[in-house]
């Protein structure tokens, strides 16, 4: 029997803005990645994902990105290093109090948006993540792009790092990202979706944007909680999984 790990970007609504249908994902995941408060998510909203995650037994990851509410976290910043390691000091520190009180507690740290992409490439801000990560919890597993230099710089300083695949992503013969500024960077028919988690799974690949076959090892995969028809997307994951009989855990 096959295992993955299924994970979703959650707790992103901030006062009256309600994003996604974080309780439905909840019901569908393993794993959480919450908002860190610096991309979305206001404090009630974090506690209160962090309780319907614990109720759950979905675990909790730290999601961190730039200070950017007003872009969502998806326009890059060209931050100091040390400011970076800073912020992402804040955030999961944060997080992990609220996870607390909800008797549960962070067990892994995922990048969001621009940054997660920044620093497949960006050496600089991806040490600085990991020197933060590091200064918190040098037990805490992270998640990335597989061939960043990210989970490179990650793994060199003694963390655990987690490859990941998006459910809902199209990706480039690179084996990047597609940028969502380009046409069919999101995929969003479920049956679609729940093919592509099924070759990810059972053979580590995947179609990129240009037809070709690119090689994708992941321990978990992706399905955003804020892309359209979310809920019925990681549905569809799910009833796929099951009759493929490809067990569905936390990777931590």
């Amino acid at each position: 029997m096959g295992m993955i790990d299924l994970n979703s970007d959650l707790g992103e609504s901030f006062g009256a803005w309600t994003l996604g249908d974080d309780a439905a994902m909840l019901d569908l995941v393993t794993s959480a990645n919450v908002a860190g408060g610096f991309h979305a998510g206001d404090p009630a909203t974090l506690l209160r994902t962090c309780r319907d995650a614990t109720e759950r037994d979905v675990r909790i990851g730290a999601q961190v990105g730039y200070r950017d509410l007003a872009g969502f976290g998806r326009r890059f910043i060209d931050v100091a290093a040390a400011d970076l390691t800073a912020d992402v000091i804040y955030q999961v520190g944060a997080l992990d109090a609220l996870a607390r009180t909800a008797g549960s507690g962070v067990t892994y740290v995922k990048p969001h948006g621009a940054l997660y992409n920044a620093i497949v490439h960006h050496r600089d801000q991806a040490r600085a993540v990991v020197d933060a990560v590091r200064a918190v919890n040098p037990s805490l597993p992270v998640l990335g792009l597989p061939g960043s230099v990210f989970l490179e710089e990650a793994e060199k300083a003694g963390l655990r790092v987690v490859t990941e695949a998006f459910a809902d992503r199209a990706y480039t013969p690179e084996g990047t990202l597609v940028p969502r500024t380009e046409p069919g960077a999101v995929v969003h028919d479920p049956d679609v979706v729940a093919q592509r988690v099924l070759q990810l799974v059972t053979t580590g690949t995947i179609e990129a944007i240009d037809g070709t076959t690119i090689v994708v090892p992941a321990e978990t995969i992706c399905v955003h909680g804020d892309t359209p028809a979310a809920v019925a997307m990681a549905a569809a994951i799910r009833k796929m999984l099951d009759a493929e009989k490809i067990h569905v855990k936390p990777f931590v």
